[in-house]
């Protein structure tokens, strides 16, 4: 939608799909550290080469399955912390139903809902913009995205030509 309103925008793909180790139920602090530093790399290359650049994951969704399976890293929690900071919002999209067997996602529903409300704490502790999408209003949800975009990318000038 945005690409139709000629935004010039790249979009930075789930990470984990690519991970050479194991992942989800069986990750380790290996795995989700090399999740971790590809998801930013990743970002650094987007940001390098368009002025918008959209995550399917932040380092904050990632950085939640090393929490629940190896716990805190001092490194790692510090590099997640910085790197939260070049983000302009997060967008917590909540579960509207069980996961679908995909061939690499989880369809264990407890271990889904371990990541979400691990997510939603860590969410409450960090200093991030957050847009919070209602999942009663499923419908709407690309409107609100889009529109909270629009906000950030838009100069304060154009209404007034």
């Amino acid at each position: 939608r945005l690409k139709a309103k000629d935004v010039v925008l790249d979009i930075v793909h789930e990470v984990a799909r690519r991970c050479p180790l194991p992942i989800n139920e069986t990750t380790s602090v290996a795995a989700q550290s090399w999740i971790l530093h590809t998801q930013i790399s990743d970002e650094l290359v987007a940001s390098a080469r368009h002025p918008v650049v959209i995550c399917d994951r932040s380092v904050l969704d990632n950085y939640v399955y090393l929490l629940l399976s190896g716990g805190r890293q001092a490194g790692l929690d510090a590099l997640v912390g910085w790197w939260l900071r070049t983000y302009d919002r997060l967008v917590y999209v909540p579960i509207v139903s069980e996961p679908q067997a995909d061939g690499l996602r989880s369809t264990d529903v407890v271990f889904q809902q371990a990541v979400d409300e691990r997510l939603q704490r860590e969410l409450e502790r960090v200093e991030a913009p957050v847009i919070r999408l209602d999942e009663r209003a499923r419908e709407g949800w690309l409107d609100l995205v889009e529109n909270e975009i629009w906000s950030l990318i838009v100069p304060p000038q154009l209404p007034l030509l």
